[in-house]
């Protein structure tokens, strides 16, 4: 069994001490000193805390050997994944079903999006959203919609209800994919991806709207991720500006390329 290896290095990597984690899982120091001695054994009631505060199953905890797994790999196993689902990213997601046994989409509003941070694993609270139906999206995956706030990704206007896909496996998304990302110190937040989960165990995060600074988030603290497909908004979107650097840049690089075209043309005239 290599619990008490496996807790003392996912307590580390973490940066907890002991103390930290005792007071967490409110229990005494020496006891949880204990397990990661091999001096004592948790109860059953205790390895079901330990295995939710690190968030990693018991099964894994108790009969898997994370010493001998890479970086990359004890990464994927702290952002979800099973180790006994072979290369898989496989993650529980809390939905809900029509009459006709055919998932929803949930909606969570602005109202309801404080409360999705904390209820988004409970079945509870997912069963009382409001739920609805788009007939061109795929029956074959997962999609939910979230309400925006913020002007971060105009031309998507502020109010807008952006629907996304389930992503299951976060290294798919691709660099410059909107997604929706829940993580449970920031909420919900609507960004654009840079994807370095392989190499550095984080997601940079970007807005449209060029006045907003990007950031990087641990894996760690992400909770889901749905791949953006569409929104819808009562609102027509602004037009740009015409003298904006990036349509300046975009223009003269058709400029150039036309010009280009317009050399090769000519030199293989006179050749």
């Amino acid at each position: 069994m290599y619990f008490s290896t496996n807790i003392k290095l996912l307590r580390k990597r973490r940066k907890r001490t002991q103390d930290d984690v005792a007071f967490a899982l409110e229990m005494k120091r020496s006891t949880y000193s204990g397990y990661e001695n091999k001096v004592a054994q948790p109860t059953l009631d205790a390895l079901i805390k330990i295995s939710e505060y690190y968030q990693v199953s018991a099964d894994v905890l108790l009969k898997i050997d994370l010493l001998q797994y890479s970086e990359h790999e004890l990464r994927q196993i702290e952002m979800g994944s099973d180790v006994y689902v072979k290369g898989s990213n496989l993650r529980i997601l809390t939905t809900t079903v029509g009459n006709d046994n055919e998932e929803n989409i949930e909606l969570v509003n602005l109202k309801a999006k404080a409360g999705y941070t904390r209820g988004f694993a409970d079945p509870e609270y997912i069963k009382v959203l409001p739920t609805f139906r788009l007939p061109f999206l795929s029956r074959e995956k997962k999609y939910r919609t979230f309400q925006i706030s913020g002007d971060s990704m105009l031309p998507i206007p502020d109010g807008a209800y952006v629907t996304g896909e389930f992503v299951e496996n976060w290294e798919a998304i691709r660099n410059g994919e909107a997604c929706i990302v829940l993580t449970l110190d920031e909420g919900i937040v609507f960004k654009c991806v840079e994807n370095e989960l392989s190499k550095k165990g984080k997601l940079g995060l970007y807005s449209l709207n060029p006045a907003y600074e990007p950031y990087h988030i641990e894996a760690v603290d992400i909770k889901e991720i749905w791949k953006f497909v569409n929104y819808i908004s009562p609102e027509m979107p602004e037009a740009l500006p015409p003298d904006l650097d990036l349509h300046k840049a975009v223009a003269n690089l058709q400029k150039e390329i036309l010009e280009l075209k317009s050399e090769v043309k000519k030199s293989r005239g006179n050749s």
